[in-house]
């Protein structure tokens, strides 16, 4: 997940900065869902964006929270590898912490296109 951390950060242009990937499970992906989004029940991935870094300070750029449940049962609906869709909800995670985001229509596109480029991307490099 790290070397698929750094290509997807590559990727956007961030050569530097300190991210947080914690893989949990339901229960635990539930508590930080109701706590910090107000939202009952798990989910599959949540990410809590940092704020701005001081220069010469490496930039903490975020914590991106993956529920290993819920990545499992999705690949097995989806025929995927569990790592395959781990990767895919880092991906998903990290856009959300450069401020992607899929609430509107065209917001959603975008998100959803990167999101397909970089999964390609990442196949192609073999790191899926």
């Amino acid at each position: 997940m790290e070397r698929v951390a750094r290509e997807v950060l590559r990727g956007l242009g961030s050569q530097r900065g300190e991210l947080g990937i914690l893989l949990v499970d339901d229960r635990e992906i539930a508590a930080l869902n109701e706590r910090f989004l107000g939202r009952k029940g798990p989910t599959d991935v949540i990410s809590f964006p940092m704020g701005e870094g001081i220069e010469g300070v490496p930039v903490l750029l975020g914590d991106v929270v993956i529920s290993v449940e819920m990545a499992k049962r999705v690949a097995e609906e989806r025929g995927l590898s569990l790592y395959e869709e781990v990767a895919r909800l880092l991906v998903h995670g990290i856009l959300h912490i450069f401020g992607y985001d899929h609430e509107g229509d065209e917001e959603a596109s975008v998100m959803e296109g990167m999101e397909k480029r970089m999964m390609e991307d990442l196949k192609g490099k073999g790191l899926i």
